[in-house]
């Protein structure tokens, strides 16, 4: 699947972006993404993503029709997954075998994911064992484009007394990431609600019996598997 499609079509590392960016966006569905939404998340002109939007749509990786925005195509679709797969895969292998810390892999992964070897990124997979996650929670497909499909909530949606266990987050920043290696907040760990303040949103909760006062910022970019209801 993936395979024949890389090696039939080749696209830059700027079109690779611009397929992700899209994808990320909300383009897998039918609605279009906005020119200005895309520029916005790439740091560009809205010009420059016009000019890229015609390239990626002779490629017949994207629709683009003015004034409906920009969706993929189910060839557009198949491509951005295959990146995030490279992306998310080196990530493990970055944390996993070369001992990085979660909060240094995105970048050099942005670097390693453009490598074009179906081959390379099968037996990465394989070398791996195959894992479902990424070290920032984030699903990684496998080689036929499928995702494991996590039901999650964010932390910030949670009421008093639910409780959930860390299984991702929203903001994947170096900034965010050595936040929470600060206070010790990782995948995996059990979190429950203690109180909510009504004045700024912030959230008293309970962790590894203890109690931390965090932000509504970093409760709105914590993402949890409910394990107990309210009740």
């Amino acid at each position: 699947m993936f395979a024949s499609t890389q090696q039939s079509i080749m696209f830059s590392q700027s079109e690779e972006n611009y397929i992700k960016t899209i994808f990320h966006l909300g383009g897998i569905s039918t609605k279009g993404i906005s020119t200005n939404a895309i520029a916005k998340k790439l740091n560009t002109k809205a010009s420059s993503v016009t000019d890229m939007v015609k390239k990626l749509s002779e490629k017949e990786v994207v629709l683009y029709k003015k004034y409906q925005g920009v969706s993929l195509t189910d060839l557009g679709k198949k491509t951005a997954v295959n990146i995030i797969r490279k992306h998310r895969l080196w990530e493990v292998f970055l944390v996993n075998k070369l001992n990085f810390s979660w909060d240094e892999v995105h970048e050099v992964a942005e670097q390693l994911e453009h490598i074009n070897s179906p081959k390379l990124i099968n037996e990465l997979d394989a070398f791996l064992d195959y894992p479902k996650r990424d070290p920032h929670g984030d699903p990684i497909p496998d080689k036929d484009g499928n995702l494991q499909v996590v039901e999650k909530s964010l932390l910030a949606t949670l009421n008093i007394n639910e409780k959930g266990i860390c299984i991702g987050v929203e903001d994947s920043s170096s900034e965010f990431l050595q936040f929470l290696d600060k206070h010790e907040i990782a995948l995996g760990k059990s979190i429950e609600i203690i109180e909510k303040e009504p004045f700024d949103g912030s959230f008293t909760i309970k962790m590894d019996d203890k109690l931390l006062n965090i932000s509504n910022k970093t409760a709105n970019n914590l993402y949890i598997q409910k394990t107990q209801k309210q009740g």
